[in-house]
Protein backbone atom coordinates (compact mmCIF):
# COMPACT_ATOMS: atom_id res chain seq x y z
CA UNK A 1 0.00 0.00 0.00
CA UNK A 2 2.76 2.03 0.89
CA UNK A 3 5.12 1.47 -2.51
CA UNK A 4 0.98 2.96 -4.57
CA UNK A 5 0.84 5.75 -2.59
CA UNK A 6 4.62 6.72 -3.32
CA UNK A 7 4.02 5.89 -6.91
CA UNK A 8 0.86 7.38 -7.35
CA UNK A 9 2.32 10.69 -5.27
CA UNK A 10 5.32 11.00 -7.53
CA UNK A 11 3.78 10.53 -10.50
CA UNK A 12 1.38 13.25 -9.67
CA UNK A 13 4.27 15.52 -8.98
CA UNK A 14 6.01 14.99 -12.43
CA UNK A 15 2.93 15.65 -13.92
CA UNK A 16 2.40 18.67 -12.47
CA UNK A 17 6.14 20.24 -13.25
CA UNK A 18 5.89 19.11 -16.51
CA UNK A 19 2.49 20.48 -16.48
CA UNK A 20 4.32 23.43 -15.25
CA UNK A 21 6.27 24.34 -18.05
CA UNK A 22 5.83 27.04 -19.82
CA UNK A 23 5.68 25.57 -23.36
CA UNK A 24 2.63 23.69 -22.14
CA UNK A 25 1.03 26.43 -20.43
CA UNK A 26 1.97 29.10 -23.19
CA UNK A 27 1.99 27.97 -26.39
CA UNK A 28 1.38 30.95 -28.17
CA UNK A 29 4.71 32.20 -26.55
CA UNK A 30 6.87 30.32 -29.09
CA UNK A 31 9.45 31.76 -31.15
CA UNK A 32 10.41 34.55 -28.71
CA UNK A 33 13.98 35.74 -28.67
CA UNK A 34 13.99 37.13 -25.20
CA UNK A 35 12.84 39.69 -23.09
CA UNK A 36 12.08 39.49 -19.24
CA UNK A 37 11.98 36.41 -17.85
CA UNK A 38 7.94 35.42 -16.70
CA UNK A 39 8.36 34.73 -13.09
CA UNK A 40 5.49 32.28 -12.39
CA UNK A 41 7.03 30.14 -15.28
CA UNK A 42 10.85 30.35 -13.71
CA UNK A 43 9.17 29.44 -10.42
CA UNK A 44 7.80 26.69 -11.75
CA UNK A 45 10.53 25.53 -13.47
CA UNK A 46 12.62 25.51 -10.19
CA UNK A 47 10.39 23.63 -8.11
CA UNK A 48 11.34 21.19 -10.79
CA UNK A 49 14.77 21.70 -9.74
CA UNK A 50 13.86 21.21 -6.21
CA UNK A 51 11.83 17.77 -6.46
CA UNK A 52 13.75 16.34 -9.27
CA UNK A 53 17.06 17.71 -10.66
CA UNK A 54 16.59 16.25 -14.05
CA UNK A 55 13.09 17.46 -14.98
CA UNK A 56 13.44 20.70 -13.83
CA UNK A 57 16.40 21.29 -16.39
CA UNK A 58 14.50 19.82 -19.26
CA UNK A 59 11.59 22.39 -18.21
CA UNK A 60 14.16 25.56 -18.35
CA UNK A 61 16.31 24.00 -21.43
CA UNK A 62 12.53 23.21 -23.11
CA UNK A 63 11.02 27.08 -22.13
CA UNK A 64 14.74 28.88 -22.83
CA UNK A 65 14.66 26.80 -26.58
CA UNK A 66 11.40 27.77 -27.64
CA UNK A 67 11.33 31.15 -25.53
CA UNK A 68 8.62 30.46 -23.74
CA UNK A 69 9.94 31.44 -20.48
CA UNK A 70 10.24 35.58 -21.58
CA UNK A 71 7.01 37.61 -20.71
CA UNK A 72 5.53 38.72 -24.19
CA UNK A 73 6.50 41.68 -25.58
CA UNK A 74 9.61 42.72 -23.66
CA UNK A 75 12.70 42.32 -25.96
CA UNK A 76 13.78 44.88 -27.54
CA UNK A 77 12.40 44.90 -31.45
CA UNK A 78 12.49 47.92 -33.64
CA UNK A 79 9.70 49.21 -35.74
CA UNK A 80 10.48 50.59 -39.27
CA UNK A 81 10.89 54.42 -38.24
CA UNK A 82 13.27 53.38 -35.37
CA UNK A 83 15.57 51.61 -37.81
CA UNK A 84 14.85 54.08 -40.23
CA UNK A 85 16.18 57.07 -37.86
CA UNK A 86 19.10 55.09 -37.61
CA UNK A 87 19.78 54.79 -40.97
CA UNK A 88 21.74 57.35 -43.45
CA UNK A 89 20.01 58.91 -46.49
CA UNK A 90 21.47 55.96 -49.14
CA UNK A 91 19.51 53.26 -46.65
CA UNK A 92 23.42 52.17 -44.78
CA UNK A 93 23.05 52.82 -41.01
CA UNK A 94 24.80 55.94 -39.41
CA UNK A 95 27.24 54.57 -36.86
CA UNK A 96 26.96 57.82 -34.66
CA UNK A 97 23.27 57.11 -34.42
CA UNK A 98 23.60 53.62 -33.63
CA UNK A 99 26.43 54.24 -31.05
CA UNK A 100 24.40 56.39 -29.37
CA UNK A 101 20.99 54.09 -29.39
CA UNK A 102 23.15 50.86 -28.30
CA UNK A 103 24.49 53.69 -25.38
CA UNK A 104 20.95 54.47 -24.70
CA UNK A 105 19.50 51.44 -24.21
CA UNK A 106 22.12 49.59 -22.27
CA UNK A 107 23.61 52.56 -20.13
CA UNK A 108 26.85 51.61 -21.48
CA UNK A 109 29.21 54.50 -23.65
CA UNK A 110 29.67 53.67 -26.67
CA UNK A 111 31.98 54.86 -29.79
CA UNK A 112 31.21 55.10 -33.29
CA UNK A 113 35.11 55.18 -34.20
CA UNK A 114 35.19 51.55 -32.12
CA UNK A 115 32.52 49.98 -34.05
CA UNK A 116 33.20 47.48 -36.83
CA UNK A 117 30.75 46.39 -38.90
CA UNK A 118 30.99 42.84 -41.27
CA UNK A 119 28.59 41.78 -43.61
CA UNK A 120 27.32 38.24 -43.48
CA UNK A 121 25.20 36.19 -45.37
CA UNK A 122 24.38 33.24 -43.50
CA UNK A 123 24.47 31.94 -39.73
CA UNK A 124 27.12 29.63 -40.39
CA UNK A 125 29.36 32.88 -41.24
CA UNK A 126 28.30 35.22 -38.41
CA UNK A 127 29.47 32.50 -35.92
CA UNK A 128 32.86 31.95 -37.89
CA UNK A 129 33.16 35.89 -38.19
CA UNK A 130 32.04 35.90 -34.17
CA UNK A 131 34.84 33.52 -33.42
CA UNK A 132 37.42 35.33 -35.91
CA UNK A 133 36.64 38.75 -34.64
CA UNK A 134 37.21 37.81 -31.07
CA UNK A 135 40.23 36.09 -30.96
CA UNK A 136 41.80 39.08 -32.89
CA UNK A 137 40.23 41.63 -30.53
CA UNK A 138 37.97 42.49 -27.59
CA UNK A 139 35.94 45.99 -29.24
CA UNK A 140 31.97 45.92 -30.19
CA UNK A 141 30.67 44.43 -32.45
CA UNK A 142 28.00 45.22 -35.59
CA UNK A 143 26.73 42.14 -37.56
CA UNK A 144 24.60 43.08 -40.56
CA UNK A 145 22.84 40.08 -41.92
CA UNK A 146 21.37 39.99 -46.05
Amino acid sequence: MKKKVLAVTLTAMVTIQLAGCGTILHPERKGQKGGNIDPAIAVLNAAGLLLFIVPGLVAFGIDLYYGTIYLPGTALDLNDDELNQLKNIDGQLNSEALARFISEKTGEEIHADEMISYKIGSAEELSFMIDQVGEQSTGSYQFNTY
